[in-house]
């Protein structure tokens, strides 16, 4: 009896052992193959922007641009409060790596002139949406917020269409334009989302010193010629019986930087309005230079 008992404690000692191994040998596989997996995850995490650093913005505009955007620089007499106009003032920051801004306040014996330059780095807090994808997003809704008329292209379709279309073609659409210049900004805005676009999209820039054929051509729109992607606004208001003041506005994409440039512009003359396409013409050559800026 006492031998038969021994063999039986050598059997389930043997039991024992054999199960800890087939177990060990399970956790290891187990192990191997979580490993794969973290690999994949690793490899999904998007690319960082292009950019790291912003470029300091009261000084990226040269002297000559300045004094095509701010006349009245040059008529300051005082050479200290001259040097302090060109240097601009600081926007206020919490993060000069992610966001910087300058703005220059200039009058003349014509009118006085503002100027803001603004440039924003976007970082992506989304390990599987890159800083240019996240930059492209925002840079979409400006572009919506703007509320942009539609395209040049639809309003050749007008004619086609109901007595709207007609009045479109005849280019500044005059009787929309004629009673004044402010009631046709007003217009342009509820116009990006209703149907008849192309009856204010001439008028909704036109200023009284833009020929009619001119129109069509100054109306907010998408530019193609600027960064990765833009667009220019231009709108003109007047308040009670204050002069007319004109504020054209340039946005676009390099990269993960967006860049937004706001010049306005508002004569010392009451019934003058500032002349479109020279105010589209100064900051579309600025937006030029300052992504030759980003890009140097």
């Amino acid at each position: 009896m006492q031998r038969k008992a021994y063999v039986t404690g050598t059997a389930a000692l043997l039991a024992a052992l054999l199960a800890g191994c087939t177990s060990g040998s399970g956790d290891k596989g187990s192990t191997d193959d979580a490993n794969p997996g973290d690999a994949a995850t690793a490899t999904a995490v998007a690319q960082p922007g292009k950019y790291r650093t912003l470029p300091e913005p009261c000084s990226a505009i040269d002297h000559d641009t300045l004094d095509s955007l701010l006349p009245g620089v040059k008529q300051i007499a005082d050479q200290d409060q001259q040097d302090k106009a060109y240097q601009g003032e600081a926007t206020l920051t919490y993060d000069t790596d992610r966001k910087v801004g300058c703005r220059w306040k200039v009058g003349s014996t014509d009118a006085t002139d503002h100027l803001l330059v603004d440039f924003e780095r976007v970082v992506s807090y989304d390990n599987s949406v890159s800083d240019d994808s996240q930059a492209e997003k925002l840079f979409g809704e400006q572009q919506t917020a703007a509320d942009l008329p539609a395209p040049q292209v639809s309003a050749s379709d007008s004619p086609s269409d109901s007595p709207s279309g007609s009045a479109s073609g005849s280019g500044s659409g005059s009787p929309s334009g004629s009673p004044s210049g402010s009631p046709s900004v007003s217009s342009s805005a509820s116009a990006a989302g209703g149907e008849s676009t192309s009856t204010v999209a001439p008028s909704a820039t036109a200023s009284p010193s833009a020929s009619p054929s001119d129109s069509a051509d100054l109306q907010p729109r998408v530019l193609d010629d600027l960064g990765d992607e833009a667009f220019i606004d231009d709108q003109l208001t007047s308040s009670g019986s204050t002069a007319e003041q004109r504020t054209v506005t340039v946005v676009f994409r390099t990269s993960n930087v967006i860049v937004t440039i706001e010049y306005a512009e508002q004569p010392t003359a009451i019934g003058v309005a500032p002349d479109s396409k020279e105010m589209q013409d100064r900051a579309r050559n600025l937006a030029a230079e300052l992504d030759d800026v980003l890009n140097g």
